[in-house]
């Protein structure tokens, strides 16, 4: 059976809050999560707060769900944390999906990210140069910034000062690499901690800032996106955003 590709986005079972923001012709999709949700369940008990409510074949690396249209299949192509909010890629073709994340192995991805941190840079912009030691055990994600061998690069840029008591900054985060939570590290590294962060943030301030009325959540968003890629003897080229959370923008 032919399946047409708005009858197999109709089918996919998005996670609370997710929505599909571009989409190519190749069906290659961009989708914005909301923070909180997971890029994929750990377990079938994470599935309702993932970013599909279906079952996650870890070894293909997608989603499989039963529909009106058989057994359909969205490949995961990146991830963000938790979280996190902002653009994670998909595609509906595994060829597709690991012709993209070549793109992502060999850095031909550009990916910016806002961040609402306490603090002010020290200068408007400059590039990050640091070197991670990332540690995994038991399911979780440790990344320092001494004792690595690690090389992560990222491109500050200062968009705006807060006006508020809590002396925060919005910046825009390019990352060169793609090291596990490489930016919250980096800006914790620099007296910048992202706001709300609970591994590497400020918790005496992250706590004030809450106990003032701010939101609970951590503020690190991935705003744009945009690579070229080939597939199937043509050049495609792909660009994406979702916009900045209506909480980033009253607290910078």
């Amino acid at each position: 059976m032919t399946v047409t590709a708005e009858a197999f986005w109709a089918s996919v079972p998005f996670g609370p809050g997710v929505a599909r923001v571009a989409l190519d012709a190749n069906g290659l999709a961009a989708l914005n999560k909301p923070e909180g949700v997971l890029s994929h369940p750990n377990t079938p008990r994470d599935q309702p707060r993932s970013l599909l409510n279906a079952r996650y074949d870890e070894a293909g690396e997608c989603f499989e769900w039963a529909s009106p249209l058989g057994t359909s299949r969205l490949w995961l192509i990146n991830r963000l944390d938790s979280a996190t909010s902002g653009l994670i890629l998909a595609a509906s073709d595994g060829e597709l999906a690991r012709e993209v994340r070549e793109q992502f192995r060999k850095r031909k991805v550009r990916k910016v990210y806002q961040a609402l941190v306490f603090g002010k840079p020290r200068v408007p912009s400059e590039t990050w140069r640091d070197v991670l030691n990332v540690t995994k055990k038991g399911g979780h994600i440790r990344t320092a910034h001494s004792g690595g061998n690690l090389p992560a690069e990222s491109r500050m840029s200062l968009v705006a000062t807060g006006r508020g008591a809590a002396r925060t900054s919005l910046i825009q985060l390019e990352p060169h690499t793609g090291r596990s939570h490489q930016l919250r590290v980096q800006c914790a590294k620099r007296g910048l901690p992202i706001v709300g962060d609970r591994t590497y943030g400020n918790f005496a301030a992250n706590k004030a800032y809450v106990k003032a009325g701010g939101s609970k959540r951590m503020f690190l968003h991935s705003l744009e996106i945009g690579f070229d890629y080939a597939f199937k003897g043509r050049e495609n080229a792909f660009n994406a955003s979702a916009d900045l959370p209506p909480e980033f923008s009253r607290e910078a």
